[in-house]
């Protein structure tokens, strides 16, 4: 293994795209295999890397990680961004839980078919708009810091941020009733390891388009449409 870490994935976001939105704050470097082919996964299968025959997988200090949540946790305990003590370490667990339910319904969304993606957009910015943003507003509003625990960047900034600018894809001026959160993604936007990763010719994947989708359902065997919430 070298001694970057390497991701195995598509090319394009799914659960992978946070794992390279962290290492990215961190300003570690990272080296990516995309997986094409039913045959490479199949190769990665045999050979014993996925222990739970999925994917993502990273390889990072001599282990070969699986598990998004895992291989999250391990990258920000290993860079401090991970809180000071258990406490905030509980909090920074609970607002990106809170922040991957969010996620969870944007990183679907190329998987819905055409007559049903209108219903899931409605569905995704009401759900922003009403649960998710209006606890982060108060959050920052109450904690008075620039960050969302402690007075340090960590992992729940990053994963909010992330989720913010998905969010926005939907709907461009989803924040507009969110003082703080408005803010919040012009600080956090502003770090300069942040603001590397979001400029152009960075390893910050695309919206997700057609021929992602078709990668991704060829290579995994998904031939179904998901259907909205």
């Amino acid at each position: 293994m070298s001694g970057k870490p390497k991701l195995y994935y598509f090319n394009g976001r799914g659960k992978m795209e946070s794992i390279r939105w962290l290492l990215a704050a961190a300003g570690v470097e990272f080296e990516e295999e995309f997986l094409e082919t039913r045959e490479q996964y199949e190769k990665l299968l045999q050979g014993g890397s996925l222990l739970f025959q999925q994917v993502p997988m990273v390889e990072i200090d001599g282990m070969r990680m699986v598990q998004t949540r895992a291989i999250l946790s391990y990258i920000a305990a290993k860079y401090n961004l991970y809180g000071k003590d258990l406490k905030e370490r509980a909090l920074i667990d609970m607002y990106v839980g809170g922040t991957d339910d969010l996620m969870g319904f944007i990183m679907m969304f190329p998987f819905f078919s055409a007559e049903d993606k209108e219903k899931q957009r409605a569905f995704i910015i009401q759900k922003a708009t009403s649960r998710y943003f209006p606890a982060y507003e108060k959050v920052l509003k109450d904690h008075g810091q620039d960050f969302l625990v402690g007075n340090s960047f960590s992992w729940a900034d990053v994963h909010l941020l992330e989720a913010i600018l998905m969010v926005e894809e939907k709907k461009s001026d989803v924040l507009s009733g969110f003082p703080q959160l408005q803010a919040f993604k012009a600080r956090i936007s502003s770090i300069p390891t942040i603001k590397k990763f979001l400029e152009p010719g960075s390893q910050r994947k695309p919206v997700p388009d057609d021929k992602y989708v078709e990668t991704v359902r060829r290579v995994l065997r998904m031939y179904y449409d998901l259907k909205p919430n």
